[in-house]
């Protein structure tokens, strides 16, 4: 399948002028619209200042509540759909303009960044739009120098590309808080449990109750991000948790933190 490649002077949104190399554009999405997989020639940094999406490339899926955003590296294959109201800060890369400033990292693969205080408040006075090349020169590698030590794996969920095994990958996906015995969905997808085991190890880097389990509180991030009125009881007995300690327990082995803390109620 051929994947579209997007110019940056087709998106429509609001265009902030910062010289050459960078493109920064400001757009507003409603929940339930999908951004289709597309491409671009820029490496682009995608942050929802309010609101939550989910960005699907190749790779995996990433839900990307407020406080982070994600590194799409140019010419990636990626779909955004939005799971809240987004007010969307994206800023493009030329590829000329990171060889210049390459940092110690690399840039080259897709990948979330936990967003500080510091970045938030980079990118927000990006987009205030003052006109002043030297202090968005500034911003903008104070932005890379933040991307360096930001990188967070907690929302992410690999995806594997072997036929079967991804059969099975979507079939939890299309319902997380189900109760998928791997037997049963050897059987769905036409392969053995030892098969199907391997696969998973392979394909993800996770065991497949591993991969079910980040599946799940992937599940429970998106809800704690969308629904500001659900509580943490309900949450983990609609996920099918026995226990509210036995939910906070498998949160804070996915995400470092507990349901509660991770929502920022504590």
């Amino acid at each position: 399948m051929n994947i579209a490649e997007k110019p940056i002077a087709a998106i429509i949104g609001r265009r902030i002028s910062t010289g050459d190399g960078i493109h920064l554009i400001a757009n507003g999405y409603k929940k339930g619209v999908r951004l289709d997989t597309h491409m671009h020639r820029e490496a682009q940094l995608v942050y929802a200042a309010k609101g939550t999406m989910q960005v699907t490339t190749p790779k995996g899926r990433w839900l990307v509540p407020p406080d982070r955003a994600v590194w799409v590296p140019a010419l990636s294959e990626h779909a955004i759909d939005v799971l809240a109201d987004i007010e969307m800060r994206t800023l493009y890369f030329e590829l000329d303009w990171l060889q210049r400033e390459a940092r110690s990292h690399s840039l080259d693969a897709e990948f979330v960044v936990r967003v500080s205080p510091l970045l938030h408040q980079t990118i927000l006075a990006l987009f205030d739009d003052r006109g002043d090349r030297e202090r968005t020169d500034l911003l903008l590698r104070l932005a890379m120098m933040e991307l360096d030590q930001a990188e967070d794996s907690t929302t992410f969920i690999p995806l594997p590309r072997e036929p079967r095994c991804r059969r099975a990958a979507d079939i939890v996906l299309t319902d997380p808080t189900g109760d998928h015995e791997i037997e049963t969905l050897a059987r769905e997808v036409g392969t053995s449990v030892r098969t199907l085991s391997r696969l998973f190890s392979a394909e993800t880097q996770l065991s497949f109750k591993s991969w079910c389990q980040r599946a799940r509180i992937a599940a429970a991030i998106e809800k704690l991000s969308t629904d500001a009125g659900v509580s943490v009881k309900q949450l983990a007995s609609d996920l099918g948790y026995a226990s509210v300690p036995a939910f906070s327990h498998a949160f804070r082995q996915v995400t470092g933190k507990t349901p509660t803390e991770f929502a920022g109620k504590e």
